[in-house]
């Protein structure tokens, strides 16, 4: 049964990640990165064809190893992030731009404070 989920968490991951591709603001390499984990779990082969990925594999295999995320990819979280809370102050009712802007101050220092691969 826990295989199962793991299977279907895989897959969803896939998708979303799968859909960051096309879409800015939705992040591709950590839901490829938790798809690596769930099929490290369900499926050997559909793990072994992320981390061989041309792609995504040397993303996942630094987050593994050392935990680290390319300079490229903390440029782009940050540019999320601030695209969001620039939305959530436009578009939002207080004090939803406020848990946004935290949000953001402390999901980019997290993300600054990895190492670089």
């Amino acid at each position: 049964m826990k295989r199962y989920f793991y299977l279907a968490g895989g897959y969803l991951s896939l998708t979303l990640g799968g859909i960051g591709i096309l879409l800015p603001l939705l992040p591709t390499v950590p839901f490829m990165i938790l798809a690596a984990f769930c099929f490290a779990r369900s499926s050997p082969r559909l793990e072994a064809w992320l981390v061989e990925h041309r792609h995504f594999g040397p993303h996942i295999t630094a987050w593994r190893e050392k935990g680290a995320i390319s300079r490229r990819g903390k440029t782009a979280a940050l540019a999320a992030f601030a695209a969001s809370v620039v939305l959530s102050f436009a578009f939002a009712p207080m004090p939803a731009p406020l848990i946004s802007l935290t949000a953001a101050v402390l999901g980019g220092s997290w993300i600054w404070s990895r190492p670089e691969s």
